[in-house]
């Protein structure tokens, strides 16, 4: 699992105003709901259940929501950039600016939706990878460090 399978240039928004957690999750609905032929109403109700359940800000200003919804038929992401970070109940209490939400389809992609949130949530460990997101100008500059192979990126990181 690439992160280039699911995220498609479309799907990343930069630049993005919330006032906080509900809305930065509606416009992700919007996003997912635009790029996958989705109702945003159906999406924003199964990022705003899960949240329920426990919240998905991993820290360092990080949040992977994720939801299993109708209509899709493979994983599919949505990333988004806040221009000021909203609370999020992170486990360590830091507001959330970046945001990489995962869709499964409702049925299926059990293992490789854990393997996709899973593969996210290292590759946004990397703190230097978080930096280059906070400072990249266009989506498509964005869609080029979440694709780049970990070992390109950690080889990076060690010569910075």
């Amino acid at each position: 699992m690439q992160i280039g399978d699911l995220l498609d240039r479309n799907a990343i928004a930069l630049r993005v105003s919330a006032a906080n957690k509900r809305q930065a999750l509606a416009v992700i609905a919007e996003i997912a709901a635009r790029n996958f032929g989705l109702d945003a109403g159906d999406v924003l109700d199964a990022l705003t259940d899960r949240e329920q359940a426990g919240s998905t800000g991993v820290g360092h200003g990080v949040a992977a929501p994720h939801a299993r919804l109708e209509g899709l038929t493979r994983l599919r992401g949505v990333f988004v950039r806040l221009d000021h970070a909203v609370e999020f109940d992170s486990v360590d209490d830091q507001p959330v600016d970046l945001i990489f939400a995962i869709f499964a389809p409702k049925e299926s992609a059990g293992v490789e939706h854990l393997r996709a949130l899973a593969r996210v949530s290292r590759i946004l460990r990397q703190s230097n990878l978080r930096q280059q997101l906070r400072q990249a100008r266009t989506a498509d500059a964005i869609h080029a460090l979440l694709v780049q192979d970990p070992v390109v990126q950690a080889s990076h990181s060690s010569a910075a």
